[in-house]
C-alpha cells in the first residue's frame, strides 16, 4: 500500500481530489448540460476523500473513495460524479459523443472533516461496481449511507474499469483476456481494502460492523467474500448473475435486488438462495432492467433529452421503472437493510410489501 499512514482520517492526505474550476464551463455560451444527481436523504453532510492503495503482494494498484458524515463542510468544494478526462471515455464507450454532457456534481466534499453521530465509531460499507464500469456507479446509494452515518468504500477493479490516477493516466476496461477479471478477482480487491481499514480510517471506523454491496459482477463478488471472509457481516447483491457458483452455505444476512438476474430465469441466483441459511430476502421492482438500481436511472434521461434519444432508445437503457421511483427505491431499501443488520434497527420496510412502494414485489 502507497501513501497511507495512520495519521489523522480527519487530516490524511490520502490521495488526491482536484478542485476543478467546473462552474467556468458553465457559463461558456455553447457549454454542454451538467447532469444532476438526487440529493441525499439523511441529516448529515457529507465529505469525501479519494484514495491511491497498491497492493504489492498482488502487483494492483487501486483508486478508491471513502464517503463520511461531515463535520464541517466550509471551505471543502464538492466533488465530481466522475473526473472529466474518465467520464469522456466512459460516453464514447457507450456510443455518445465525448463532450455530449458535463459531469453531475455530487454531495461530497473533499477533505472534510469526519464526524461521529455518536461515540461509537462508523460502520463501514463497501461496495463492487460491475464489468466495464466505475466505482462512481451507485452514487445515489453511496451519498444516502454516508448522510446517515455510514462511511462508505468504493473501489474501481482496474483493468475492469474506467478510472484516473493521480498522476493523470486515464485507464479503460482492458481487452486483453490475460487481464480478465472474475468475481473473486473483485473479492479480493476489497479484501485487501478491509485488511487496511486502520489506514484509512485513522481509527474512526468500526471494523466490527461492516456490510458490502455491489451491482451486477460485483453482486456476485459480494456474495463470494461473504463466503470467503466473515468480516462482511451483511451484503446486498444489486442483481449479481451469481456465477461462478460457490459451494457451502452462507449464514449470514443477504438481500437480492434482482431484476433481469432473477431466481426464476437464472439458475446459478436460484442455487444461491437455496445456500442462504441466515436472514435473507428477494426484492424486484416492477419494470427494471439491469442497471436500474444503479445512478444511470437518474442520469440516462437527463442525457436522453440533450442528445434527443427516443422514448424506446431510452427504455432499452432503463426499462421501464420511473426514474424518480427508482431513486427513492435505491435510497430505502439498502439503507433499512444495513441498518437493520449493522445497526440492530428494525424496519418495516424488510417485513413485506409496503404501501410506500407498490412497485416493489417480495419474492417468497
Amino acid at each position: 500500500m502507497e501513501t497511507l499512514s495512520r495519521r489523522s482520517f480527519t487530516s490524511a492526505a490520502l490521495a488526491v481530489i482536484a478542485a476543478v474550476p467546473l462552474g467556468l464551463a458553465d457559463r461558456a455560451a455553447a457549454a454542454p448540460a451538467r447532469l444532476r444527481l438526487p440529493a441525499p436523504t439523511g441529516p448529515f453532510p457529507i465529505g469525501t476523500r479519494e484514495l491511491h492503495l497498491v497492493d504489492r503482494a498482488r502487483g494492483r494498484e487501486l483508486m478508491a473513495s471513502v464517503w463520511y458524515p461531515a463535520r464541517d463542510i466550509r471551505r471543502h468544494p464538492v466533488v465530481p460524479w466522475m473526473r472529466p478526462a474518465v467520464l469522456r471515455e466512459l460516453l464514447v464507450s457507450a456510443g455518445f459523443a465525448a463532450d455530449a454532457v458535463l459531469s453531475p456534481l455530487t454531495a461530497g466534499h473533499a477533505g472534510a472533516p469526519v464526524l461521529r453521530p455518536s461515540r461509537e465509531r462508523l460502520p463501514i460499507v463497501v461496495f463492487s461496481h460491475g464489468a466495464h464500469d466505475h466505482r462512481a456507479d451507485t452514487t445515489v446509494t453511496v451519498q444516502e449511507l454516508a448522510s446517515h452515518g455510514y462511511a462508505v468504500i468504493t473501489v474501481d477493479h482496474t483493468d475492469d474499469a474506467f478510472v484516473e490516477f493521480p498522476d493523470g493516466r486515464v485507464l479503460v476496461p482492458s481487452e486483453d483476456p490475460a487481464k480478465s477479471l472474475g468475481p473473486d478477482d473483485f473479492a479480493a480487491d476489497i479484501r485487501f481494502v478491509l485488511d487496511h481499514l486502520d489506514d484509512i480510517g485513522g481509527g474512526a471506523l468500526d471494523p466490527g460492523r461492516i456490510g458490502m454491496f455491489g451491482w451486477s459482477k460485483g453482486g456476485t463478488a459480494t456474495v463470494h467474500l461473504m463466503f470467503a471472509d466473515r468480516r462482511i457481516r451483511a451484503g446486498v447483491s444489486l442483481d449479481g448473475p451469481m456465477e461462478p457458483a460457490v459451494a457451502g452455505e452462507l449464514d449470514r444476512p443477504l438481500m437480492m435486488m434482482t431484476a433481469e438476474f432473477t431466481r426464476a430465469a437464472e439458475p446459478a441466483v436460484a442455487a444461491l438462495w437455496s445456500q442462504l441459511r441466515g436472514w435473507r430476502l428477494n426484492v424486484q421492482a416492477d419494470g427494471a432492467v439491469h442497471r436500474s438500481y444503479t445512478d444511470y436511472q437518474a442520469l440516462l434521461p437527463q442525457l436522453a433529452r440533450v442528445i434527443g434519444m427516443s422514448d424506446d432508445e431510452l427504455r432499452g437503457w432503463i426499462g421501464t421503472l420511473d426514474p424518480g421511483r427508482a431513486v427513492t427505491i435505491q435510497q430505502a431499501y439498502p439503507l433499512a437493510f444495513f441498518d437493520r443488520h449493522l445497526r440492530h434497527r428494525p424496519s418495516r420496510l424488510l417485513s413485506g410489501p409496503s404501501p410506500a412502494f407498490p412497485e416493489v414485489t417480495y419474492l417468497p
